[in-house]
């Protein structure tokens, strides 16, 4: 694993000796350069000799106090004379001292200092200030670790970064601002942070060295890399980075695409936010595909007909175009399906298929418009009766009361729900009575691939489409709407089930599990 050198600070927090011994080896042998000791998560007193024959890269010794999200319990005198020994002891390259205190300790031979403010509550308003403050202080780097409550404060603390005067490391904590650490290295910070072993609850929204390994190119990020991203409220559970990372660094481009959690209600003001960094294009998902269609200046076919867009492309004078991949990614997917059943014999027309959607959001407006072009028979269901309703209408279909979707016959069941997800896997959009030999059962969820819905849709004989097959299609439009690249579906189909594999593993452990207990729990997408 190439964690691009000396860029990635490596982060080790254990409460035994023991195991932070095992984790300094391994980290080594997983490609770490930089790892940053966390002596303040230690039970015991530090036993510096201890530590030092496992040396194997340079090390940065950190004790962090609980008001700055750290674990030491001791005083704070007793934290100070415990940084003072870490200095003299000779196994550390650098240290890290907070700016109240930095005065306070004396550099000692050639250690190094990392100077840094934390504040796990809010990103404050004088935050311009504290960092002219911290830069009267000696030090080498300097760092400031916020947590973000907006994208408006990422983007704060991103010019903060980008103008620093000195070598800066400045980052927004949390699930928000989980770009800004990586955006923070295009804008010239020397390292970015990352967890040796994320379960280990070292800091909000800290990344993994796995995530480097898998997902992020932090070698290659620098000030001319393109920035994308997903936005959506969640969007952790997004294999969108994992795949187009993956395809730019195929393809050669130089370019990183991020999760950007935006909040509902939010999405036009984070968009305008966000054009300072600039974000050259989005994939839009949950829940602001209505409100990204309308932020386009251009929208295709697609999204004039649905009023949704799952992708935003941004053009030279910085407007947006609008497409929606869903549309045809979700008619391809159930084409190819058809094809696949008939095994050379006639093909069913799609007039001659009752197709069943449950949901009323941005997926289902894709798939109930784009089978209305093709002329099929459509029934929508969804918890929200009134947008179910005004879907119907543009789609000159029937609805049904979604405590009566069970009795619906049909050929093709399209669940567009997000029911089924990780992580409540245990969940299903139906009672899996409505299951019957030969239908076919449509599930736009892809993580996990084998939804509940899926595995009990094989087992009583049904044929499936997986969220996948579709996934994987809107994302190769979306690829070549952002690139200009036509991107493999076969090989993107791999990588993510790859990256899903694990999860599959785990359910298939588990083994299949009875009808939920409420199937009419859960929203529409």
């Amino acid at each position: 694993m190439d964690l691009g050198a000396d860029r990635v600070l490596v982060v080790i927090g254990r409460t035994r000796h023991k195991m932070v011994l095992v984790e300094l080896q391994e980290a080594v042998k997983r490609g770490a350069k930089f790892i940053e000791l966390r002596l303040d998560f230690l039970a015991k007193a530090v036993d510096f000799k201890r530590l030092t024959p496992t040396k194997g890269c340079p090390w940065m010794a950190t004790i962090r106090r609980p008001t700055d999200g750290g674990r030491f319990p001791g005083s704070e005198q007793e934290r100070h004379i415990l940084l003072r020994q870490a200095i003299v002891s000779g196994a550390f390259e650098w240290v890290d001292l907070e700016h109240d205190i930095a005065s306070k300790i004396p550099r000692f031979g050639k250690v190094k200092r990392v100077v840094s403010y934390h504040n796990l509550t809010e990103t404050p308003v004088d935050l311009d200030e504290i960092y002219a403050r911290m830069l009267g202080e000696d030090a080498d780097v300097y760092k400031l670790a916020v947590l973000a409550q907006t994208p408006a404060d990422v983007v704060r603390v991103l010019r903060l970064q980008r103008s620093a005067p000195k070598p800066t490391i400045a980052f927004c904590m949390g699930d928000i601002g989980q770009p800004s650490r990586f955006l923070s290295l295009k804008f010239g910070a020397p390292w970015i942070y990352a967890a040796f072993n994320k379960e280990r609850g070292i800091a909000p929204g800290l990344p993994s060295v796995e995530d480097f390994k898998t997902t992020y190119p932090v070698r290659a990020i620098d000030r001319d890399t393109a920035v994308y991203g997903v936005a959506g409220d969640p969007v952790g559970h997004s294999l969108g980075p994992l795949l187009h990372n993956h395809l730019y660094r195929r393809l050669g481009i130089n370019a990183l695409y991020l999760p950007f959690r935006i909040p509902r209600g939010q999405f036009p003001q984070a968009v305008e936010d966000y054009a300072d960094i600039p974000i050259s294009g989005y994939s839009v998902t949950v829940p602001h595909k209505e409100a990204a269609a309308g932020l386009a200046r251009e929208k295709d076919a697609a999204v004039e007909a649905t009023g949704a867009a799952n992708t935003l492309i941004r053009r030279d004078d910085g407007k947006f175009i609008a497409a929606n991949t869903d549309y045809p990614a979700a008619i391809d997917a159930i084409k190819a399906h058809i094809r696949e059943k008939a095994a050379g014999g006639p093909v069913p027309a799609f007039p001659s298929l009752a197709f069943l959607i449950l949901g009323a959001g941005g997926v289902a407006r894709a798939v109930a418009h784009a089978l209305h072009r093709e002329s099929a028979q459509l029934i929508i269901s969804s918890r929200t009766a009134e947008r179910a309703q005004r879907l119907a209408e543009e789609v000159h279909c029937r609805t049904v009361d979604w405590q009566a979707r069970h009795s619906v016959h049909y050929d093709v069941l399209v669940n567009c729900t997000p029911v089924g997800m990780h992580p409540n896997v245990d969940e299903a959009p139906a009672h899996f009575s409505i299951l019957r030999p030969g239908v076919t059962v449509f599930d736009t969820v892809y993580n996990p691939e084998t939804t509940m819905l899926i595995r009990e849709a094989r087992s009583r004989g049904c044929d499936t489409i997986t969220g996948v097959e579709m996934f994987v299609r809107q994302a190769a439009a979306q690829v070549e709407l952002f690139t200009g690249h036509t991107p493999d579906l076969a090989l993107m189909r791999s990588i993510v089930r790859k990256a899903l594999s694990p999860l599959t593993r785990a359910l298939d452990d588990a083994g299949a599990t009875d009808a939920p207990d409420d199937p009419d729990a859960g929203g529409d997408d």
